[in-house]
């Protein structure tokens, strides 16, 4: 934390969503309903809403890589997480930045597909993402379908999470969440995975009956990246993230004719870091 401040800061390494609902902007929402000073380093700029996206404009990877430098080397860094991250050499920047600045507390969202089923990396990006982000990774956070392109595996039931969770630990991530949301096997409840290469921890939540579920990838990941830079241990920050996207869920925002936003104040905490300094100033 900055010194004498003690103001969490957590910076997002993702994508811009023009809608509002995902990337950057749902983790900089995020940040703030938490209490942690956010900042971002942009990959891309799509061109995108509730329905889909329209338009990608990466940005080349030397600006994504001072970016990170400009923040790192200045305002400081307590936790981090990736998002859309586009193409091989952003990927490649990224992992180069983490190494060079110590960003020991990264959390890896592998974000692949949007919600409107766009493709947001490319095929030669994947490669990349297993060979460099996943070693440097303290949490990654993938759901089903992105488990399972990375491990060639098909994820369809709980031993497959399983497995799959064993496969990714193995390529260097040191906590897995595999996410259970595409996973109907109980009806009530959307069940997460986390390993930590020795022990399995169920954390379930309730499934919610509503299309509107835009960025909750984003959200969820941005969250434990917030609670790590607040000081909670990985597992306490995986389960308080998850309880904070199941509100925003819950009063998830009928925005737009397509997949409406997740509603991040509605998961807000009060009493984070930011929030009672703002109350202690006004005092």
């Amino acid at each position: 934390m900055v010194q004498g401040v003690g103001l969490p800061r957590a910076l997002t390494i993702a994508g811009s969503d023009s809608g509002g609902g995902a990337g950057i902007q749902a983790d900089l929402k995020t940040f703030f309903a938490l209490g942690v000073y956010g900042m971002s380093a942009i990959t891309a700029l799509t061109a995108q809403n509730t329905l889909g996206v329209q338009g990608v404009h990466e940005v080349p990877a030397e600006m994504v890589a001072q970016q990170i430098d400009a923040v790192a080397t200045d305002i400081g860094v307590d936790a981090a997480k990736t998002g859309m991250l586009a193409s091989a050499a952003i990927v490649e920047a990224v992992a180069d930045r983490v190494r060079a600045h110590g960003l020991r507390q990264l959390v890896v969202d592998p974000v692949m597909v949007a919600k409107s089923g766009d493709p947001l990396l490319s095929a030669d990006a994947v490669q990349a993402v297993r060979r460099l982000l996943l070693p440097v990774a303290l949490v990654l956070t993938p759901n089903l379908p992105e488990a399972a392109r990375l491990t060639g595996l098909a994820v369809e039931g709980p031993e497959a999470m399983r497995e799959a969770a064993r496969r990714l630990h193995a390529m260097g991530a040191r906590y897995v969440v595999v996410k259970g949301g595409h996973l109907h096997h109980r009806r009530d409840e959307s069940v997460d995975l986390v390993y930590d290469g020795s022990a399995f921890v169920e954390l379930a939540g309730p499934r919610f009956d509503t299309p509107h579920t835009h960025g909750t990838g984003c959200t969820f990941s941005a969250a434990i990246a917030a609670y790590l830079a607040r000081g909670l241990d990985p597992v306490e920050a995986i389960r308080q993230a998850k309880e904070f996207v199941s509100r925003a869920i819950q009063a998830a925002v009928p925005l737009g004719a397509g997949h409406g936003p997740t509603h991040h104040w509605a998961g807000a905490d009060l009493d984070g870091p930011g929030w009672e300094m703002s109350r202690v100033a006004r005092a």
